[in-house]
């Protein structure tokens, strides 16, 4: 984990992959927050078989480079539609020797059904965007979820009034030395059943 924040740190001085430029608060606010989703995950997916992970606007790889690294297990692809931030992804990929994570470039409303376990975003747009652009990579018993800080009523109300994906489940998460909120917002598709 240390390495892969090494890897940022550095890529970050030439291709501003992230504001923070401060190591603590890359830690804090970047590392820690992507860490604090790994537990949550994990109680849903059965250990022992491969889970495939969709990470969409995935910037640097938050979250998709810290669930590369903390569960081998899976596979990992970071979409993004920024060039630099995927050619750093696989970079990094490389460095720190990790074959579960790859990286793609292409605007994810453009990218052929993944048919994913688990797509999932940090910071990376409203539910409704998320849902309307990310909705068609879930597989049939997969996951839409996304990171977030405060979920603000709007967006619930404007996600609802869509129709076609509803809030689940929010769940709190703890990110240590953070003070500020974060949560996990897992969708489900309406009329379909819950797995």
């Amino acid at each position: 984990m240390i390495g892969y924040q090494d890897q940022l740190l550095r890529w970050n001085k030439v291709y501003n992959l992230t504001a923070l430029r401060d190591p603590d608060k890359v830690l804090i606010q970047h590392v820690f927050d992507s860490l604090s989703v790994i537990g949550p995950l994990g109680d849903k997916f059965a250990t022992g078989r491969t889970i495939s992970v969709l990470d969409v606007g995935s910037g640097g790889g938050l979250p998709g480079a810290v669930l590369a690294i903390m569960r081998t297990d899976w596979q990992v692809c970071c979409v993004d539609a920024v060039e630099k931030k995927t050619a750093f992804i696989r970079q990094a990929a490389g460095v720190l020797k990790l074959p579960n994570l790859v990286s793609e470039h292409i605007r994810i409303e453009r990218k052929p059904p993944a048919q994913a376990d688990l797509v999932i975003s940090r910071a990376f747009a409203s539910l409704v965007d998320f849902s309307d652009w990310s909705g068609m990579h879930v597989g049939s018993h997969g996951h839409l979820v996304a990171m977030k800080g405060r979920l603000a009523s709007e967006e619930v109300s404007q996600l609802e009034e869509k129709g076609a994906w509803s809030v689940a489940q929010v769940q709190k998460l703890n990110v240590p030395e953070l003070d500020a909120e974060r949560c996990l917002v897992w969708l489900q598709q309406v009329g379909k059943y819950d797995k």
